[in-house]
């Protein structure tokens, strides 16, 4: 064997998960990050878009992001899923952009975090309720509190659960329960204003 470096897992790379491709980059292959660019740039656009200002050029924060994803590459732990890992660096990126933006410090008391609320267990029970509500997000995403928004994202778009939304927001895990709890019923809210009937 030689200490070349090795192949990248492209026979089908759209079946290759996140994880192995992100070891394989870990270990000097630099195509298998080029494809964790190619799945995780749209994603991660969309996300920024989601609660970013307009002005703000969230193309190139999202070249930063991957930049500090590939410096910090070697603290990946590959045995946890990526994408939390990669959100965490998105949300740190887009918060302090805002506060470079902001003319004033940019402090925050996180409220919700001072309610004690367990979150509500993930069962398949609710899978009917969550694809439901993966598709009513999207109306009415724009009405509601930012903190709101980015819990919705990550639960209902981009899949992530509350464990991991709870480690990208370094929050505890019942403060997404509890937020996740306002952001429907700020939704509920934002759709009988719409005269739409839809229980959350």
């Amino acid at each position: 064997m030689n200490s070349e470096t090795p192949e990248p897992h492209t026979t089908d790379s759209a079946s290759v998960p996140d994880e192995v491709l992100a070891r394989d980059a870990q270990e000097g292959n630099a195509e298998s990050f080029g494809i964790l660019v190619g799945r995780f740039e749209p994603k991660l656009k969309r996300y920024g878009t989601k609660f970013l200002r307009e002005s703000m050029d969230i193309e190139d924060m999202v070249q930063e992001i991957f930049m500090q994803a590939y410096r910090a590459l070697k603290s990946y732990d590959p045995s946890q899923r990526f994408s939390p890992w990669i959100y965490r660096i998105a949300h740190n990126t887009f918060v302090n952009a805002l506060r470079k933006k902001s003319r004033l410090p940019f402090f925050t008391i996180d409220l919700d975090s001072l309610v004690s609320h367990p979150h509500a267990a993930e069962t398949p029970e609710r899978e009917s309720e969550e694809r439901e509500m993966k598709a009513m997000v999207e109306k009415g995403l724009a009405e509601i509190s930012e903190s709101y928004q980015e819990v919705l994202i990550l639960y209902y778009q981009e899949e992530l659960s509350y464990k991991e939304i709870a480690d990208v927001l370094r929050v505890p895990v019942g403060t997404v329960g509890v937020r996740m709890r306002r952001a429907k019923a700020a939704l509920a809210k934002v759709y009988t204003h719409m005269d739409i009937s839809y229980e959350f």
